[in-house]
């Protein structure tokens, strides 16, 4: 499921406010961080990671793994941030991040 270009600005749009709810350390990706990944995509559908690689490539290269274990895409990559969607199974509108609350 590759993201549009509308889907993508959307997404950008909606993460702008958000804080990163993962962090990946310099020793890279743990069992905990992808159970904690797992578990934020599908509470919140749409999040932000910091990735605290060195290296540009090294951090493409986190982000690409990151994606393809969970089954995410990439909206994002700003830095050491990167925003991540994907769809939960069960939605929870009262955790998701794609929809506003009333102001």
């Amino acid at each position: 499921m590759a993201l549009t270009q509308d889907q993508k600005k959307r997404f950008r749009k909606l993460a702008h406010h958000l804080k990163p709810v993962v962090t990946v350390s310099e020793s890279g990706i743990s069992p905990g961080v992808m159970a904690e990944l797992d578990r934020a995509l599908e509470d919140h559908e749409l999040i932000k990671v910091r990735i605290h690689a060195l290296e540009r490539a090294d951090r493409r290269a986190i982000i690409e793994s990151l994606c393809q274990q969970t089954g995410a895409e990439t909206a994002q990559v700003i830095g050491k941030v990167a925003v991540l969607y994907r769809p939960a199974r069960k939605p929870k509108p009262r955790l998701s991040n794609l929809i506003r609350p009333s102001s």
